[in-house]
């Protein structure tokens, strides 16, 4: 199985960046697709960005275009999530995700996630 561990939360300022990592345990994990979802309090689980292996797509949700950029290293079997301008709106509990297919990614129901890291924007 692959095992994912998401790191670089925190505490900002509204305005302020953020950069996620997500390493990933095992090198076929450079196979999958991969990417972010978030959750913030009283809320359902929220689909942020996805990139395929060779990121040939990249997709984002409306409320982060232009402001959240997906990347990955596949030799080290990492995925990132640069966060700019952020916004108190983006607070959250923010998860990585993989699996083979992208659309399965995008509707939340990967066979892999991390255990999630904290974004607190203040504002």
């Amino acid at each position: 199985q692959v095992q994912l561990v998401e790191s670089g939360g925190g505490l900002v300022q509204a305005g302020g960046s953020l950069r996620l990592s997500c390493a990933a345990s095992e090198r076929s994990s450079s196979n999958y697709v991969m990417g972010w979802f978030r959750q913030a309090p009283g809320k359902e689980r929220e689909f942020v960005a996805v990139t395929t292996w060779s990121g040939g797509i990249v997709n984002y949700a409306d409320s982060v275009k232009g402001r959240f950029t997906i990347s990955r290293d596949s030799a080290i079997n990492t995925v990132y999530l640069q966060m700019n301008n952020l916004k108190p709106e983006d607070t959250a509990v923010y998860y990585c995700t993989a699996d083979r297919f992208i659309a399965t990614v995008k509707s939340g129901k990967s066979d892999y996630w991390g255990q999630g890291t904290q974004v607190t924007v203040s504002s």
